[in-house]
């Protein structure tokens, strides 16, 4: 897979992008991520990227024409079909059902907006719009991250134990249910006893029927106790 993200603070993704699973999924070449500064297709010696709006108001706006020539360029010299995303506070709220469907594409473009955002034309130019939450941040580019993280972890190879995200809060098809948006059961490990903070008997009897059936009451009484909304979906 391949990501590219195309931002006016490439220097920002430097540590996420640089640890952990991100950084070994990189490593083994089962994703490629690319990081462009937008001011690289401004048309002035200034780098300008962004004007006042029209009409007035407070900030300044992104301006159409060099997030056009950088999506045009970056799609030019992709080898397959490309999915271009806005991030946007107004675009569909992020979940797990979206990871997954971007987790299985080829070539996957993020278009951090920032400042008071992005011309309305940019709208035109993208195939999804995705916001990460009914809050507003500086720029898209926490939010590209999030999204990055998020998917990577789904593709074939980059977990070393790919089973368990099947078992992860907003699975679909975790523990044999239906699929439902359930919060993952508890999970403990040793010690056995904390200063008096005792593991469930149950998972200690070595009963694997009993411990799933466990494990799926629990997942049940915590989504419904925690975020019964999800019960509905």
């Amino acid at each position: 897979m391949q990501i590219d993200i195309l931002t006016l603070f490439p220097k920002m993704f430097k540590g996420p992008f640089d640890e952990s699973i991100i950084k070994r999924a990189q490593d083994e070449s089962l994703v490629k991520i690319n990081l462009y500064n937008l001011r690289k297709w401004a048309k002035d010696k200034y780098k300008t990227v962004d004007d006042r709006p029209y009409g007035g108001g407070a900030g300044m706006i992104l301006m159409i024409e060099p997030i056009y020539k950088a999506l045009k360029s970056l799609k030019k010299v992709a080898s397959c079909k490309s999915q271009v995303i806005l991030l946007t506070p107004q675009g569909k709220v992020f979940n797990q059902k979206i990871a997954r469907r971007l987790s299985k594409l080829d070539h996957l473009i993020l278009v951090c907006g920032h400042y008071e955002g992005v011309d309305e034309r940019v709208r035109k130019l993208v195939d999804e719009e995705i916001s990460i939450g009914d809050y507003i941040l500086t720029g898209g580019e926490i939010p590209a991250m999030v999204i990055v993280d998020s998917i990577i972890r789904l593709i074939p190879g980059v977990l070393k134990k790919p089973e368990a995200v099947l078992k992860e809060s907003f699975s679909t098809n975790k523990l044999d249910l239906k699929p439902l948006n359930l919060l993952e059961y508890p999970q403990y490990t040793r010690p056995a006893e904390f200063k008096g903070l005792k593991v469930p008997k149950i998972l200690l009897s070595g009963d694997h029927q009993k411990i799933k059936k466990w494990q799926k009451e629990q997942a049940i009484l915590r989504t419904k106790k925690r975020r019964p909304e999800l019960l509905g979906k």
